[in-house]
């Protein structure tokens, strides 16, 4: 058992530092799941359906990896800490793969390019794994305290949450600022750029977090980790609702940037790709920092889940609504549902962190034993699985309406079939619709964990352990 030290807390410069430690590294992967598929498949011309396949199997291979990263750091032990040498370690490796994977050599043939991207992109989802397992790993290290490891849980997702905001505001717009309307250059640029800011949010957070000495803990194996999540029932919905939830957000984020290149197209196509993901990037934060607590207010947890599942079925409903009516040319009248969307979504962030949290106490009623480093561990590794296979799906679909893609330094724009046009719309909300009626449902139905639920399991563990 780990030695429990009183009053653990952190000071509000440390919640600050572990904040932003979250905003650099959930840019960094930001930027790579939603504009690795655009930059080698459209700028560079390789087959959608084979990078689609590549970034599956890396996600996926990434995803298993990642209780084994748990167990080498949790047997980590040096006079740095056990989780700061991984955390800095695994950022600088992962910011010079990060430059790397935006800067593609363009003397390589396709078959060449083909093996570059493999290789490039398997050492960046090992090297990212490096640093984010140690990153949330850490939370128990430096608090104690329930309150406070909820709090700093949820800083940390909603800071990634505005890391991942910022990359779909400013991404586009840079970059056709640095590379001068060339995407292959600005994104090189670009992704240089987050890779400095990635080091420097990491080496604050390191610097300013102070790990505290915990007693030898025994270490669990791959096989226990995955039977204490089985176990727990409440926690295992909750990851299985966190897989169909991200699933849909990928399918989106990866095919956004088609429909407005390709279906509202002309000239300031970038620009409003730019003011859409703006204005959407806002209502994102607002969801997380402001709409939530105003709705917490009035509403419990679920039924603020419940909300904001359905607000986001109908931002896609609209969207559809608005394209097939001939309005896909309107930027006004796209960016209002997509606004339902994105707000939804920085909410969703926040409550899946918290029902995570409130499976904790579950669990340990249930079972025994408290599994807080399982639990969440799970959450990362089902999000790398949803990411994974919603960039296959995605890249499949590609391929099967046969978008033609081309670089902007090419003449012009490609000019696409209305059928390919059709099935990129569809595409885009056709399968987030479904995959969020599912968890709707599937939640609704198999979640019971409500707020008197969760006081009375908190109260009964506190009795248990006083």
């Amino acid at each position: 058992m780990g030695k429990t030290l009183a009053n653990q807390k952190m000071t509000v410069w440390q919640k600050v530092a572990f904040g932003i430690g979250a905003v650099g590294k959930d840019m960094v992967y930001a930027l790579s799941s939603s504009y690795i598929l655009y930059y080698y498949q459209d700028l560079l011309h390789l087959s959608a359906t084979f990078v689609g396949l590549i970034l599956m199997i890396a996600r996926v291979f990434d995803a298993f990896n990642d209780p084994f990263m748990g167990i080498i750091v949790q047997k980590t032990n040096t006079r740095w800490g056990r989780f700061r040498p991984w955390l800095f370690t695994g950022t600088v490796l992962n910011a010079f793969v990060l430059y790397a994977l935006f800067a593609a050599p363009t003397s390589l043939d396709n078959a060449g390019l083909m093996v570059y991207f493999s290789v490039v992109y398997i050492l960046w989802g090992v090297t990212y794994t490096m640093m984010d397992i140690p990153y949330w790993s850490m939370i128990p290290a430096v608090t104690n305290t329930p309150a406070e490891t909820e709090n700093l849980s949820v800083i940390g997702r909603t800071c990634a949450g505005v890391g991942s905001a910022l990359i779909a505001m400013l991404t586009m717009l840079l970059v056709g600022m640095l590379g001068g309307g060339n995407d292959i250059v600005g994104l090189k640029y670009f992704a240089l750029g987050v890779s400095v800011i990635f080091v420097v949010t990491e080496i604050i957070c390191c610097f300013a977090i102070k790990e505290h000495k915990i007693a030898e803990q025994k270490t669990a194996t791959v096989g226990e980790m995955f039977k204490s999540l089985f176990e727990n029932d409440q926690a295992l919905i909750v990851v299985l609702s966190i897989v169909l939830i991200n699933s849909a957000l990928y399918l989106t984020s990866n095919l956004i940037i088609y429909f407005f290149k390709y279906d509202m197209g002309g000239e300031g196509w970038r620009g409003n790709y730019t003011l859409f993901s703006t204005v959407g990037g806002g209502f994102q934060i607002l969801g997380m920092m402001i709409l939530y607590p105003i709705l917490r207010k009035k509403l419990s947890n679920i039924s603020i889940f419940k909300v904001s599942v359905g607000m986001s079925i109908l931002g896609y409903i609209l969207i559809l609504a608005f394209c097939l009516l001939g309005f896909s040319g309107n930027l006004v009248l796209i960016t209002i549902p997509g606004i339902l969307v994105f707000a939804a979504n920085g909410m969703l962030s926040v409550l899946t962190t918290v029902f995570l949290s409130s499976t904790v106490d579950y669990g340990e009623l249930k079972t025994g034993h408290r599994e807080e480093s399982v639990i969440f561990s799970m959450q990362t590794f089902v999000v790398k699985l949803a990411s994974g296979l919603s960039v296959f799906i995605t890249g499949i679909g590609l391929d099967a309406i046969g978008l033609v893609g081309n670089a902007d330094d090419e003449a012009a724009v490609a000019v696409q079939s209305a059928s390919t046009l059709t099935g990129l719309r569809l595409l885009m909300t056709v399968g987030p619709i479904i995959l969020l009626i599912v968890v709707f449902f599937f939640f609704g139905k198999k979640f019971k964990l409500d707020d008197a639920e969760i006081e009375k399991n908190a109260r009964l563990v506190k009795e248990r352990n006083s």
